[in-house]
């Protein structure tokens, strides 16, 4: 038949393993209660800033229940409507449309604080079209700093996204 002591064996394991099981689901509901109720919910976080920018209750709502992670979209919106003269609706428009928030943020303001103009629009767009957004800064603002070129000029240039072709050079023997 059967040796009691591999089947002793075999029935403590199932013992163990079900028991543990059984005690991580008695931990879950006091895990899920011990949320505090302050701003570490994202989505109060998102709501609360957004609203403090004077973004509409309904814009606010469908624009934080709608993001991947609610808080970057907030900021995104936040550090572009204070570091620059963009509105921060425009600003909330275009954070909801990409994927890093903070990459766009800091494309944004990274272009707006180096123009000497007033407010260049079109910079929302170019970021939010770049694939790289902070490289794509980097890249304005460089070029605009070492050579007299309009911001649009600059923006045009490294938006480029046509391919370049790399040729090795192959030296024959």
């Amino acid at each position: 038949m059967f040796n009691f002591k591999q089947n002793s064996k075999f029935n403590w394991s199932i013992a163990a393993t079900s028991f543990a099981i059984s005690g991580l689901a008695l931990n879950f509901p006091a895990m899920a209660a011990s949320v505090p109720s302050t701003y570490l919910n994202d989505y109060r976080y998102c709501s609360a800033r957004l609203l403090a920018l004077n973004v509409s209750a309904e814009a606010v709502s469908t624009a934080c229940a709608n993001a991947l992670n609610p808080k970057r979209l907030a900021t995104c919106v936040y550090d572009i409507q204070r570091q620059t003269n963009i509105l921060a609706t425009d600003a909330l428009a275009t954070c909801t449309q990409v994927r890093q928030p903070d990459e766009l943020a800091t494309c944004v303001v990274g272009i707006s604080v180096n123009s000497q103009e007033e407010t260049i629009p079109e910079v929302l767009n170019y970021c939010r079209l770049s694939l790289l957004p902070v490289r794509f800064a980097e890249c304005v603002v460089g070029l605009r700093r070492e050579i007299d070129v309009t911001p649009i000029q600059a923006m045009n240039t490294c938006i480029d996204g046509s391919d370049r072709a790399i040729v090795p050079i192959i030296s024959k023997p």
